[in-house]
This record gives C-alpha cells, sequence and structure tokens, in this order.
C-alpha cells in the first residue's frame, strides 16, 4: 500500500508550525479560526483574497507563502462555493482540495481548520469525510520509480483536522477510514503491473483479508473443472498461469440472515486471446480486473468497520492469453448452468469468466441479491464516457437503491436497457447463446448474455470499463485506478442491507 499521511483530530487551536488550510466562501467570509490566524498574519488572507481576486469559488485554492507576524510556513484557502450547498460528497472533495494544498506546499507538518464561515456546526460524519477525501488525494503508486520527487515526503505528513466536536469525528473516522482503505486497496490491485500481480497472487490478496475476520476459500483449476466451469476454464488455457476462484465471506449479520453478493471479473491481463488486441494501449489490459478489485476492497472495507451484514465476495482470476493451446472462435463450451456457449470472439472473455462466477454464487450462497463488476466493454465508454459506470438490472428496486448510492457517494451509475428484443443478438448457431453479438449496443448484449447465468436472483450488473481505470482526475482521485465501486457498494449496503 502506497505511504499516506498520519491524519489525526483535535479542537479548534491556533496553528504554530507547518500549513495551516482554512476555508471560506462566496461571501469570503470567515470563521473564527481563519479570523483569528488572519489578524495574527497581519490581515494576510484578506489583503491575498483582495489582490489576487480570489471568488470562494467552490473547491478553488489560494496559496499564501510565509505569511508575515507567524511561524506558519503557508496558509490555503479552499472556498465552498455556496457553503449552504453543500452535497455529501462535497466534504469528501474538501477533504481532497486541502490534502492537495498540503501537497502542493511540501508540508510535513499541516493543520486543517474545519469551519463554516456562519459558524453552523460540522457533522462528524462530515469530519470524516473530509478526513477521507484527504487519505484518498494522497495516493500515488510510484512504488517502482526510483526517484522521488521532493513533494513525496509530504505524503506520509502528520495532518490534523481542527474540529469542533473532535472527539465524536475521531469515532466516525474509524468507521470510514477503512472504506478508505479498501477503495485504496483496490487501486494498489488496478496499478499493480501484471507480471507482478498474477491468479496467484490475486488469490493471496484476497486470503490475506482473513486478518479482518473474512472467510476465505481459493478453488482452484481441478475444484472448478468438477464443478464444469467449463466457461470460465475455457479462458484460461492459454496462460501458464493457473486459474483461481476466490470465495470471501464476511458474516458480520444474523446467522440466519440471507446473504448479499457480489462478483467480480478478475481478468490479469487480457490480450484478447486469438481474437488479439491491437498492440496500441494493449498495456491497460493489467486493468481488466477492475471489477474484482472492487469486490476485494469491499469486502475489506465491510469487515474493517465491522458492517453488520453478511455478505459474499465471488472473483474469477484468470489471465488471457494467445497460446497453442489458447480457446478459438467457434469453440463451444459448456458452462456450470449447463448453457452451451459458442465463441465468436475471444476478447469477450470476461462474460464467460462472469457467467460461472453468478452461477457458483446463486446456487451455492442462495443470496439476496447479486451484484457483479466488471471492465465488461469498450462500448460502455462509447455510451457514457468516463463519468458513469453503467448500470444493468434485472430489479428496479435494486437499480434505484444502486443510482441513490451513486449520487451520494460520487460514484455515479446510469442505467441501460436489457429485455428479450436483443436477446435475438446472442443467438446462436450451434450452441444455446454465442459470448458476442457485434458492434450494435455492443454493452447491452454483454449484459443479456449475463442475465442467464443468475436464475431468478434480483441482480445488477456494473460495467466499470470507463470508471476503474483511466477515468478523470478529481479532487480525490489522481492515479490511473480510481477504486471505484468500493464506496458505491458499501454505500449501499450501509442504506439498505445492515441489520
Amino acid at each position: 500500500m502506497a505511504e499516506l499521511p498520519s491524519i489525526g483530530f483535535s479542537k479548534p487551536a491556533a496553528p504554530k508550525k507547518g500549513t495551516a488550510v482554512v476555508f471560506t466562501d462566496e461571501t469570503l467570509s470567515l470563521g473564527a479560526a481563519a479570523s483569528e490566524i488572519d489578524a495574527a498574519t497581519d490581515g494576510a488572507i484578506t489583503r491575498a483574497m483582495k489582490v489576487a481576486g480570489y471568488k470562494g469559488a467552490s473547491m478553488a485554492s489560494l496559496d499564501i507563502v510565509a505569511p508575515a507576524g507567524a511561524k506558519l510556513d503557508r496558509i490555503a484557502v479552499i472556498g465552498l462555493g455556496k457553503a449552504g450547498d453543500l452535497s455529501e460528497f462535497d466534504w469528501l472533495r474538501l477533504g481532497g482540495a486541502a490534502m492537495g494544498a498540503v501537497i502542493s506546499a511540501k508540508a510535513t507538518h499541516a493543520s486543517i481548520h474545519l469551519e463554516l464561515p456562519d459558524g453552523k456546526a460540522i457533522a462528524a460524519e462530515q469530519a470524516a469525510d473530509v478526513a477521507a477525501g484527504a487519505k484518498l488525494r494522497s495516493y500515488t503508486f510510484d512504488k517502482y520509480k526510483t526517484k522521488k520527487k521532493d513533494e513525496d515526503k509530504s505524503k506520509s505528513a502528520k495532518v490534523t483536522i481542527c474540529v469542533t466536536g473532535s472527539d465524536e469525528a475521531e469515532k466516525a473516522w474509524e468507521t470510514v477510514e477503512g472504506v478508505a482503505d479498501g477503495a485504496i486497496l483496490a487501486r494498489d490491485l488496478v496499478n499493480e503491473p501484471a507480471n507482478v500481480l498474477g491468479t496467484e497472487e490475486f488469490a493471496r490478496k484476497a486470503k490475506a483479508l482473513e486478518k479482518l475476520g473474512v472467510e476465505v476459500e481459493i478453488l482452484g483449476e481441478k475444484e472448478m473443472a468438477k464443478l464444469g466451469m467449463n466457461a470460465l476454464l475455457g479462458v484460461a488455457r492459454g496462460s501458464a498461469r493457473p486459474p483461481k476462484l476466490a470465495i470471501m465471506q464476511w458474516k458480520g449479520g444474523k446467522s440466519k440472515q440471507q446473504p448479499i453478493a457480489f462478483i467480480g471479473k478478475g481478468v490479469v491481463f487480457d490480450s484478447g486471446g486469438i481474437s488479439i488486441k491491437p498492440g496500441a494501449g494493449m498495456e491497460d489490459m493489467k486493468g481488466d480486473m477492475g471489477g474484482a478489485a472492487a469486490v476485494t476492497g469491499l469486502m475489506h472495507a465491510l469487515a474493517a468497520r465491522k458492517a453488520k451484514v453478511n455478505a459474499v465476495g465471488v472473483i474469477g482470476l484468470v489471465e488471457n492469453m494467445p497460446d497453442a493451446d489458447a480457446q478459438r472462435p467457434g469453440d463451444i463450451v459448456t458452462a456450470m448452468s449447463g448453457t452451451t456457449i459458442e465463441v465468436i470472439n475471444t476478447d469477450a472473455e470476461g462474460r464467460l469468466v462472469l457467467a460461472d462466477a453468478l452461477w457458483y454464487t446463486q446456487d451455492r450462497f442462495k443470496p439476496a441479491f447479486m451484484i457483479n463488476l466488471a471492465t465488461l466493454t469498450g462500448a460502455i465508454i462509447i455510451a457514457l464516457g468516463n463519468h458513469h459506470a453503467g448500470l444493468f438490472s434485472n430489479n428496479d428496486e435494486l437499480a434505484g437503491r444502486l443510482s441513490a448510492a451513486g449520487l451520494a457517494t460520487g460514484e455515479k451509475v446510469w442505467r441501460m436497457p436489457i429485455g428479450p428484443e436483443y436477446e435475438k443478438l446472442i443467438e446462436a448457431k450451434f450452441a444455446d447463446i454465442k459470448n458476442a453479438g457485434g458492434r450494435p449496443a455492443g454493452s447491452i448484449t454483454a449484459a443479456q448474455f449475463l442475465q442467464h447465468f443468475v436464475n431468478d436472483v434480483p441482480w445488477a450488473h456494473l460495467d466499470v470499463a470507463g470508471t476503474a481505470m483511466g477515468s478523470p482526475e478529481t479532487e480525490i482521485s489522481k492515479t490511473w485506478a480510481s477504486g471505484f465501486g468500493v464506496r458505491l457498494l458499501d454505500r449501499l449496503v450501509r442504506d439498505h442491507y445492515e441489520a
């Protein structure tokens, strides 16, 4: 895991060293702590705002270097915009913006003076979200860089959030930090190169969750062959790396409580197989396990915060490579469900992995619902860009709850259609269905394919191809891997499924 700052909380107090971060809104009013710092520096904040034409716009920053009259190195002012309009996600963004100022200042000590200009109280949960935003913003993946930049020392800075009700905020942070760490774990997994993180290494990462109380089983090729998982196993045939199925169980609910289930596509590298991908950009296919990374990060989050729920995480781990024994276009495989699949394109492999993982999950665990995550199609990026994940579901209630959780966390989803009119596109000449339906409705036909393996269980498919990797930078995410899905699904669980 990346080197990260030490974050603590304290009651409001005048800073004595390092970098101080304060907030203002469109009125350019200052809260009590910011006013005290302004007075101690002979009006440095108010003068700098006037000279710079600073407007207090949302997340806008103003840097004041070596203010007179104090031992502070810097003062950073962060804009709130219209303070009354702050959303839940904005508190994370504020933490990210504040930490961005700390990093820019190369600070080793920093104080974030969390207050609203009008003096209204800040809830403990909001203060904890600011801390989460700061921690997520500080994440970088530079373990393979032998020459580090000067500002790297600020990544391990001591950061104190000064806020009224600091004891309550610290208690809230004990819960929220586990979720942030889950997102960071997902980022680390996606960012790792494929020569370091193969199927066996990924399985060991899942196994490590046992330290948090998660029960973990790892199935190998022989066990999956006995179960009839020929769809998943067919994808792995061209690789020297053995396929794995990791099953993670968090039993935080009542013993008879029906579990909820999350399933992830874990293609540790996707060359396309015999239907090989173009060389340009193929290096990004180390991230084709973003769905499995999110499920692993979620299980970490639920266990770390001791969620009162029974949850199952299942990830299918394979590598898709061309080889003398690799699966060919035209091959027919029989999935665990008994459904026969004609392989039209070996680069449509993720849905084959999920087919068996989904069927196994619903058959063994009888969950209340299943949600699968996968970097499944480039077509979803054409449809939605990089700001929303594609949501497909057979259940309106589950889809609505996911959409609401997405708006709350900033990990947004957009519902796409599935239905019998798309079924014709995946009808096969020689088998029950085929694994690719052509260019039209490419993301929809992939979801339509998956629906064959969920039985009657309420189910949602999240296509995170545009959001798990290479997504736009935000105040809380500055690396290639975003960790998308961990906070979204944790919020879904917290709002609706905990006892």
